[in-house]
């Protein structure tokens, strides 16, 4: 990717990661208790696969289509992508997130009874686990599932793998966490995900804030190194 600018990848990942909070949370705050035809946690699982899979196809050969501070993280330890550049595409996330999450408020406060005490998508433990579940327990759920899921980048964008596929494969798996662990965290698995939405909640979700960032890290970290150390490089196969 050296031959686009720094500046048009960030934009890119501002770009991308606005889409990701808008279509991933917009689903779980406009259409999934809508009377009648609401689609529940299936469909905003399913919402936010696609918003990854389908910006992987438009942005994935411009920036990689991280969406996500701790999937660059997991990208930098498995030295897949450069510490050089790490805080631009971070910066990148965390404000594309937060101007998805602007949006879909002025979209949701335009229905009457509207209010941000519903949560507003954002992601919590404890009281505001949607299952009533435990720190610990929203913790290493957060922290596994963001290890598999940087294992599913690292593996399907491995140059061994099959050419492709690789954003079915990563959308299937963000779908698949979210059928997991909506009911204990809300899901997060991304930092910038999380941000964009307790801006605007404010109060406990900002208080809450520094699980999803810290659980998805490290499970990020470790899946770099842990990829690296089973897979090798591609000469190590020859």
């Amino acid at each position: 990717m050296a031959q686009v600018s720094l500046s048009k990848r960030a934009g890119a990942e501002f770009i991308g990661t606005f889409w990701l909070v808008f279509g991933g949370c917009g689903s779980a705050v406009l259409a999934a208790a809508f009377p009648g035809l609401g689609i529940g946690f299936a469909g905003v699982a399913l919402a936010f696969g696609l918003t990854v899979l389908t910006m992987a196809y438009a942005i994935g050969h411009i920036s990689g289509c991280h969406l996500n501070p701790a999937v660059s993280v997991g990208l930098v330890v498995g030295k897949r992508f450069p510490v050089s550049e790490l805080l631009p595409y971070v910066l990148a996330q965390v404000v594309g997130a937060i101007a998805g999450a602007g949006v879909l408020y002025v979209i949701a406060k335009g229905k009457a009874g509207f209010s941000l005490t519903g949560g507003f998508a954002s992601n919590g433990y404890a009281d505001h686990s949607p299952g009533g579940y435990t720190l610990l327990a929203c913790f290493v759920a957060e922290a596994v599932l963001t290890f598999f899921f940087l294992m599913i980048i690292l593996g399907s964008t491995d140059s061994r793998a099959p050419a492709g596929f690789a954003p079915i494969a990563i959308g299937l798996g963000l779908t698949l966490i979210h059928l997991i662990s909506i009911p204990v965290t809300n899901t997060s698995v991304n930092p910038a995900r999380s941000t964009g939405p307790a801006i605007f909640v404010g109060g406990w979700a900002l208080s809450q804030l520094w699980l999803f960032w810290l659980a998805p890290i490290l499970g990020a970290a470790i899946a770099g190194g842990f990829y690296a150390l089973i897979a090798g490089s591609p000469k190590d196969s020859d």
